[in-house]
């Protein structure tokens, strides 16, 4: 890896607005850098969730402790036009409930002391074909599950020594399969659970089998209750959160956390946490430029990927290190663009 080469091309991805290119960056640096340079930066070798880990371990060393939290959370960036692959392929978002042509996108968010920083990712690629027989359409298919490849990052992080207690997860990840993993390598978890989740508030309940959809539970708020989850031999404590959408609905969340010393609020506040993995998303989208790349291979798709990641790191330190949010100095970024431009174009008028 070349890290110059990596620095200016992540520094490009957070300067421009527009479609980031290998001949934009050239132009950007008036020829210093060849467009066939960058070219060769994207596709010679993979970057992997090593290669992030290798970057960003300084900073977390920094800014770990024994309160941070591990996020896991996947998102899509959709890729209608693109030609199809393994890794541009249809997936299904369970956020919008529909299927969409993109990349699917695995990230492990480390959360301490204020700031969030991407420790692992991998891409959800899907080389498998077959056909489907009701359909008789040809699909596709991964050779590992998202869940599976969360348990290995989580073995990443192990590796890594990383400090943390918690793995909060939503209700896509809240398998017992999951849940044991994560207990088996004494840590806890905090899960999201789908309303229909079944459980049991007693131990007898559960040897009888007499089991109770989570949202039909009769339990106060703001209190933890001990109970069993369906097909999970260990107890959990229970936890219901009322609260207000934007729209003014209310929305109720339940949660189930392996740690039976805690707490309602304990739990609540530390779930919240959760929400830093939504924000990582959105300033890696919108601030990033992940969808902006004409790339057309597998390879140089993944590694415009990485480098995304990368810039949404570098700008979450320069946020921390400036006290304004990422995207507070993206759009000041873009501010100061306009107004160069601007006074370029007045000298054109007057020079004309």
């Amino acid at each position: 890896m070349k890290k110059a080469d990596m620095e200016l091309y992540t520094d490009y991805l957070l300067s421009t607005f527009g479609a980031t290119t290998a001949t934009g960056l050239s132009a950007m640096v008036e020829g210093e850098v060849s467009h066939d340079r960058i070219t060769r930066l994207l596709s010679q070798e993979e970057y992997t969730s090593k290669d992030l880990w290798r970057q960003v371990k300084p900073m977390v060393r920094s800014i770990e402790s024994d309160e941070g939290v591990l996020i896991f959370d996947d998102t899509i960036q959709e890729k209608t036009w693109t030609d199809e692959s393994e890794l541009i392929c249809w997936h299904h978002d369970h956020c919008s409930g529909r299927t969409v042509k993109g990349i699917n996108l695995l990230n492990a968010v480390y959360h301490s002391q204020g700031a969030t920083i991407p420790v692992a990712f991998e891409l959800v690629k899907k080389p498998i074909q077959y056909c489907d027989l009701a359909s008789k359409r040809v699909r596709r298919k991964s050779e590992k599950t998202k869940n599976e490849l969360m348990r290995e990052m989580i073995e990443a992080c192990l590796r890594n020594d990383l400090k943390f207690l918690f793995v909060l997860l939503d209700s896509w990840f809240s398998s017992a399969e999951n849940f044991d993993f994560i207990t088996d390598k004494e840590r806890h978890f905090i899960a999201a659970l789908k309303d229909n989740r079944l459980v049991a508030l007693t131990e007898a309940d559960r040897k009888q089998k007499r089991f109770t959809r989570v949202d039909e539970l009769d339990f106060p708020e703001q209190t933890a209750v001990q109970g069993w989850l369906k097909g999970y031999a260990k107890p959990v404590l229970l936890v219901r959160q009322v609260f207000k959408n934007k729209d003014g609905s209310t929305g109720i969340l339940h949660l189930a956390c392996s740690d039976l010393t805690g707490d309602h609020d304990a739990i609540t506040t530390t779930y919240k946490k959760r929400w830093q993995v939504e924000v990582f998303h959105k300033s890696l989208k919108s601030n990033a430029n992940l969808a902006k790349s004409p790339t057309q291979t597998v390879r140089t798709q993944g590694n415009h990927v990485f480098m995304s990641i990368y810039a949404t790191f570098k700008l979450e330190c320069l946020s921390i290190k400036n006290k304004m949010n990422p995207f507070a100095l993206r759009l000041k970024l873009l501010i100061n663009a306009s107004r160069t431009a601007f006074a370029e174009l007045q000298r054109w008028q007057t020079a004309a």
